[in-house]
């Protein structure tokens, strides 16, 4: 399990509070690099034992040649970098996995406060619902962490747990022996999906939006699983892995002969010329350096897969366990319950000024704002820009002596005029003209409306025309909208009346021209034929009436 020092580090005191920190020995640096830093002193410590006292002369000065040079080009691998680019990738994705790890807990708020029913069927559903989605995430778990699938490693752990239950355990087992290839985590949580859609039907789900924010809910759930095994099949890269590995023990295999303390031609030789005789004992600094990049490569190695057997692996048992007893709690004995309704303490005063503490010496002053203690003194007057009032703004809008007089508003509305041709396969308006709807047998009719109409159209094309550029794209869109649908509307009405005379024409050449006018304005047609004049009238009725509310 993760070991949490959070409580020891809360407050910093006087020199600080990691110190205390560094003699803890479960899930420390010392922990996991000692068998690493006695294998390296070891060796550092038998080739200076080697050379100090087995070397003949001819060879300790082939010895030294092979020191100097691991010397010169040991500090030459990038260490520092290629290492801490490693780690600080492995630290995301170890953090990227944890916040990946679902929890059942909104999922079971929904079937709490959805899946309706006191009665022990609707009990059932909803433990069941919730009993199959943390049996899909330990599935999941018994696939990518080792430790659950020791507690898990086949399907009678599961029904002795409680997770499943022997026939739905036969039919997994069936799945499995059609399908081996692939894993059925998946298949509890299309259970719960049939599960929610039958209370569906069944009225116990209020609607269906209700419906979708479960499923939605159970995606969510489903992702999470799934996003686990991705993180289990998709590694970093083992070439990156391999680079790091071979750089950090690459660099301290030639530490070992590059930090030994030589002698060359009988004097003491430092690379500093300077006498150094605690290297000659103990290489200090060469050990700090280990211990620093070594631990530096044994973190990445302890956190690139979290679900293990380490000390700061997660608790996955912990998580099975809770999910269980806390999904079963919200959606049973949690159910359409809480406590009851009384008054808070501050009812009347509608909200506290101040909230009562414990220990009132640790009251607090509220915070303020960045700039709230700014020194403004150098601002002066003359540096202020002056207001120059405008005529507008000299104006005293509050003076309501014209109240009484009476405005008289006009509104000119300008009609529209469309065609409507025999064939009715097209419908054609023309804005800014008088509507009029005509006939082939009736042209001679309207010819001295005509007249009257051109001297409208005049008068409205004198004036200014502000009102289509006052418009936004909206009121346009609308306007022409309304337009396609009265323009439809008189198309349909059109091949309407087509049909109507095709209809009277085949009636008048058999010679049954009463029959045809009753058959036209009999209730069963609903359809009567209005002269000229009536349909003129009531199209400017209609088309004022539109304008009105626009």
């Amino acid at each position: 399990m993760t070991v949490s020092y959070t409580a020891e580090v809360a407050t910093c005191r006087r020199f600080g509070c990691f110190w205390k920190l560094l003699v803890r020995w479960r899930a420390s640096i010392y922990k996991i690099i000692w068998a690493d830093l006695l294998a390296f002193l070891f060796a550092f410590y038998a080739m200076a034992f080697m050379y100090r006292y087995l070397l003949g002369d001819e060879h300790k000065r082939t010895f030294e040649n092979i020191v100097d040079y691991c010397r010169s080009y040991g500090a030459l691998i990038p260490l520092s970098f290629v290492l801490g680019f490693y780690v600080a990738i492995i630290v995301e994705r170890w953090w990227s996995q944890y916040i990946t790890v679902p929890w059942p807990d909104p999922l079971a708020v929904y079937v709490s406060a959805l899946v309706r029913g006191q009665d022990e069927h609707g009990r059932l559903m909803r433990r069941t619902i919730m009993r199959y989605v943390c049996l899909s995430l330990t599935m999941v778990l018994t696939m990518i962490s080792p430790g659950i699938k020791r507690r898990f490693p086949t399907y009678d752990y599961f029904v002795e747990t409680g997770l499943l239950n022997k026939n739905e355990a036969l039919i997994i087992t069936k799945m499995d022996d059609k399908f081996p290839k692939h894993s059925k985590y998946w298949m509890p949580l299309m259970w719960a999906s049939s599960i929610m859609t039958r209370a569906r039907k069944e009225g116990r789900i209020w609607d269906d939006f209700s419906l979708k924010s479960m499923i939605d809910e159970l995606n969510k759930f489903r992702a999470g699983c799934n996003m686990l095994t991705h993180y289990d099949m998709i590694s970093v890269p083992l070439v990156y892995t391999q680079v790091v590995t071979l750089a950090v023990y690459t660099y301290f295999l030639a530490a070992i002969f590059g930090h030994q303390y030589i002698e060359l031609n009988g004097k003491r030789y430092i690379e500093s010329n300077e006498k150094n005789i605690v290297n000659y004992y103990f290489p200090v600094f060469s050990t700090l350096e280990f211990f620093f990049f070594v631990g530096w490569l044994k973190v990445a190695e302890t956190l690139i897969c979290p679900f293990g057997d380490d000390d700061d692996d997660f608790e996955l048992n912990w998580v099975i366990d809770r999910n269980l007893q806390v999904s079963y709690l919200i959606v049973d004995e949690m159910h359409n319950d809480h406590p009851t309704l009384v008054r808070d303490q501050y009812w009347d005063e509608v909200f506290p000024n101040e909230l009562p503490y414990a220990d009132e010496s640790q009251r607090h002053a509220p915070p303020e704002a960045s700039t709230a203690k700014l020194d403004l003194s150098k601002i002066t007057s003359s540096q202020i820009p002056k207001y120059t009032p405008t005529t507008t703004s000299e104006r005293d809008f509050t003076d309501f002596d014209g109240e009484d007089e009476i405005t008289e508003l006009r509104i000119k509305f300008a009609s529209r005029r469309f065609n409507i041709h025999r064939s009715s396969s097209s419908v054609s308006f023309v804005d800014f003209s008088p509507l009029e709807l005509m006939d082939d047998d009736q042209d001679a009719q309207d010819g001295q409306d005509e007249g009257d109409e051109e001297e409208l159209l005049d008068d409205l094309h004198d004036e200014p025309s502000t009102r289509e550029s006052s418009k936004d794209d909206f009121d346009r869109l609308r306007e022409e909208r309304e337009r396609e649908r009265h323009a439809r509307q008189l198309q349909h009405a059109a091949m309407t009346f087509d049909l109507l005379k095709g209809e009277l024409h085949n009636l008048s050449e058999s010679g049954n021209q009463s029959e045809a006018l009753s058959a036209i304005q009999s209730p069963r047609s609903n359809v009567s034929i209005p002269s000229q004049k009536d349909k003129t009238m009531q199209t400017d009725k209609s088309f004022v009436a539109k304008k009105s509310k626009e």
